[in-house]
């Protein structure tokens, strides 16, 4: 029987209930493929009405509990799940949701003593298994975390608590478990918890790690008293808003207040806003909300906005002008207020954002608006029951101490917002907004920007379609984030399209680039030497060029991934490129390879981003890939999708850049080539050569205008060019391609014919009669050529 074993299903649904993600794990639970329910709403998965696993999610940021989920096979599932509800750096939020599917129902019990040492320890402690799956955690732990233990057994750490401190403890724990001492990682797991975790490696009667125990004392707490030797609070270093918010009432509750709230604008005042502001109510959003357990409101550790009824987390609270919380924006200063006071007392009553005040029967509020580089973020609210004093002079000073560090971490994460919404924005008007019409390749594309606080990178791809029918891939990574590197990108992609243009080969091409890079380099390291990655340097890029006629493709690199294959027959290689050096090295050469791809072969493109996922090393992300890209698909969209599925279980720390082609062929019924001599007689059988060709195919229409730029090419290559002399028509769905190739490598120019002249129009004949023209260089020889475009005949 095989031996069945421990893994975790995710899933990311986004804010509308679509399912968005989807691994390899829900597939083996549930039976469903990502295609089949990636794109579709959550519900559709469930066994029961889906309103009310809505209502237990409304307002809050975690939740655990048992769901009714429908196998592909009918079958009805309740599965314990843990679902997080994420913020992206952008505002965006979705849902991570996560199961852990064992064998193992029950984890392994000690000797009683070893028991109760276990369970009634005075630290937060929890045992992973050789997989860093968690299969005991104490009740201290259970508490610090606010999970059960039955809700996190064989879970790993980062689905448990995600975050940047628990994927730095991941990592630890790998450690201890591989060198057999123990380890210590920074970062807070939770609110209740230090700044630091330990990782205990445990062994067995013979010396080998069985599993690894995690340690992490939990944070002092006094209220009303800062603790000895803390120069300040961590407040306002979230990842975002909603975290800075979040932190500053980890740090006030209970220490200063009983209770708390963070209402902020959407849009900060000004100085002179705040002190002109007409009085009106007042709209703020909700950010955090925290109470000690006892008062009314959500205990240490539990989910925010779950205090009853009035505005939860990520809501709107409307407050009139004469309200506490609008008096303290308008006047920019704390307020202190008694709830005994009539006017405060009404307004708690009647505002539905201040029921969390009611609900926990606060006696006296604290006001301090959130001020930063002169501006008015929003407010927050300190409460304390009767069972405590009123707020005194040194809890005020607490308190805008406090508000103050946190409202520079929020004014930071708003500035990070708006400098990655400007980023990425300036990205996607660099990037193609749709692929050019060519009948060479079917392509897809994929592109996902960093979610990681470094900023959007800059990662492109473009499809450059070719003279002769043949079209360009690029795929290209910029060294650093940000809009320097956007930028950079822009003008590198720029200049690959205007070199392509030229139709440099593909070695060559690259080298022009480097070139490039370097002198883009020189001018922006004189102009500030401090500058880090100028112009591009460390830039990787890769190019390849595909021939439908020929089905060839010729690739260069330059310290780029090379590109993955997929042949007809289901086999996946890498194409053996030589790896040149990243751009901006100058003096070392490029290297290109050609091969023959089969009609029907898979190419796929794409930078490092998606193979360094967080959670596998980068063997392991070639094997999925490989994997992904072998199985068979409907539509290289829906390749796309697996492939992004099958490498990443959380959003990408870089810029992700995927490019998939599917190979077509001109086949010899659309090619027609002949040999000619340089004899001016010649000319007139090249016009018959391509009459006849045109009747064959139908497009009698185009044989007057086609007859007249095949005999200005081959007239031309006839008198200043060098035999051998070729003539070619392509017929290529709505083009008619005519080419004349000859071993001179001087390129014709147009030149503008006096009267008298009796050559000299030739060209420029070509010019008006095609829809474009060029010429070609080869290694030997040049081709010069003329496209025209059939839908109008």
């Amino acid at each position: 029987m095989e031996r069945q074993s421990t893994y975790t299903a995710t899933a990311t649904i986004d804010e509308q209930g679509i399912l968005t993600g989807w691994s390899e794990g829900a597939r083996r639970l549930l039976g469903y493929d990502s295609p089949a329910v990636v794109g579709r709403p959550a519900t559709a998965l469930l066994a029961a009405d889906g309103a009310a696993v809505r209502r237990a999610l409304a307002g809050r940021t975690r939740w655990n509990g048992t769901v009714p989920l429908r196998h592909q096979n009918g079958t009805r599932l309740e599965l314990g799940v843990l679902a997080h509800r994420r913020t992206s750096p952008t505002g965006a939020t979705d849902w991570l949701v996560v199961s852990a599917v064992t064998a193992r129902t029950q984890p392994p019990r000690g000797e009683p003593l070893e028991e109760w040492t276990f369970l009634q320890s005075p630290f937060p402690l929890a045992i992973f298994d050789a997989d860093l799956r968690l299969v005991r955690a104490n009740r201290r732990m259970e508490h610090a975390l606010a999970l059960p233990e039955a809700a996190m057994r064989g879970l790993r750490l980062t689905h448990i608590v995600p975050g940047a401190a628990s994927e730095e403890a991941d990592r630890s724990m790998r450690r201890a478990l591989e060198c057999g001492r123990p380890q210590e990682a920074p970062g807070r797991l939770g609110p209740d918890l230090g700044r630091a975790v330990v990782l205990t490696p445990l062994k067995d009667a013979d010396g080998r790690v069985r599993a690894v125990c995690l340690s992490a004392p939990e944070q002092a707490q006094e209220p009303g008293r800062r603790p000895s030797g803390e120069a300040g609070a961590p407040a306002g270093t979230g990842a975002d808003q909603a975290r800075a918010a979040q932190e500053l009432g980890e740090v006030t509750v209970p220490r200063l207040a009983d209770l708390m709230a963070v209402d902020l604008l959407d849009s900060p005042w000004t100085t002179a806003e705040a002190a002109g502001r007409p009085p009106e109510q007042v709209v703020l959003r909700r950010a955090a909300l925290r109470a000690v357990p006892d008062g009314g409101g959500p205990g240490r550790g539990s989910d925010a906005g779950s205090a009853g009824a009035g505005a939860g987390v990520g809501e709107a609270v409307v407050c009139p002008a004469d309200s506490p919380p609008a008096r303290c924006l308008t006047a920019a200063r704390p307020l202190l207020y008694d709830m005994a006071d009539p006017a405060v007392a009404e307004w708690a009553a009647l505002d539905p954002g201040a029921s969390w005040l009611r609900a926990s029967g606060t006696r006296c509020l604290l006001a301090v608006p959130l001020l930063a580089r002169g501006s008015t973020l929003g407010v927050a609210l300190f409460g304390r029951h009767g069972r405590r004093g009123p707020f005194g002079p040194e809890d005020l000073r607490l308190a805008e101490e406090f508000t103050t560090k946190a409202a520079a971490g929020i004014e930071q994460t708003r500035g990070w917002s708006r400098a990655r919404t400007t980023t990425v924005a300036l990205q996607r008007s660099l990037l193609p907004h749709s692929v050019p019409d060519q009948a060479a390749l079917e392509i897809a594309t994929r592109y996902l920007p960093a979610a990681s606080r470094a900023g959007v990178g800059g990662d492109w791809f473009d499809v450059i379609p070719l003279s002769g029918a043949r079209v360009a891939l690029v795929v290209g990574d910029v060294v650093g984030h940000g809009i320097r590197a956007s930028a950079t990108m822009g003008r590198l992609r720029t200049a690959v399209r205007t070199l392509a243009d030229v139709d440099l080969p593909a070695d060559e091409l690259l080298t022009h680039l480097d070139d490039l890079v370097l002198r883009l380099a020189a001018d922006e390291s004189s102009a500030d030497p401090d500058t880090e990655t100028a112009g591009g340097i460390g830039t990787t890029c890769l190019y390849a060029v595909y021939d439908p006629v020929s089905r060839r493709c010729c690739v260069a690199r330059a310290g780029h991934p090379p590109p993955a294959v997929v042949t007809p027959d289901g086999m996946v290689r890498f194409l053996d490129v030589p790896a040149g050096p990243p751009l901006g090295l100058g003096g070392l050469p490029f290297e290109a390879m050609e091969t023959e791809l089969p009609e029907g072969s898979l190419l796929a493109l794409y930078t490092d981003g998606l193979l360094e996922a967080r959670d596998h090393d980068i063997d392991e992300a070639l094997d999925r890939m490989f994997i992904a890209l072998g199985h068979p698909a409907t539509s290289l969209e829906s390749v796309c999708d697996r492939v992004l599925a099958d490498l990443l279980s959380h959003r990408p720390d870089d810029d992700i850049a995927l490019l998939v082609a599917r190979t077509r062929a001109l086949h010899e019924d659309r090619v027609a080539s002949w040999e000619l001599s340089d004899e001016p007689t010649v000319v007139s059988l090249a016009r018959r050569y391509a009459t006849d060709q045109l009747s064959a195919w139908g497009l009698d229409e185009a044989a007057f205008t086609t007859e007249l730029m095949v005999s200005e090419l081959v007239t031309n290559a006839i008198r200043y060019g060098r035999p051998p002399i070729r003539l070619r028509l392509i017929h290529q769905g709505r083009t008619l391609i005519s080419e004349v190739y000859d071993a001179s490598g001087t390129t014709p120019h147009m030149r503008r014919a006096r009267i008298f002249d009796e050559g000299g129009r030739g060209l420029l004949l070509v010019a008006q009669l095609a829809e474009r023209w060029g010429t070609r260089h080869d290694r030997i020889g040049k081709t010069v050529w003329a496209e025209q475009s059939l839908t109008a005949l």
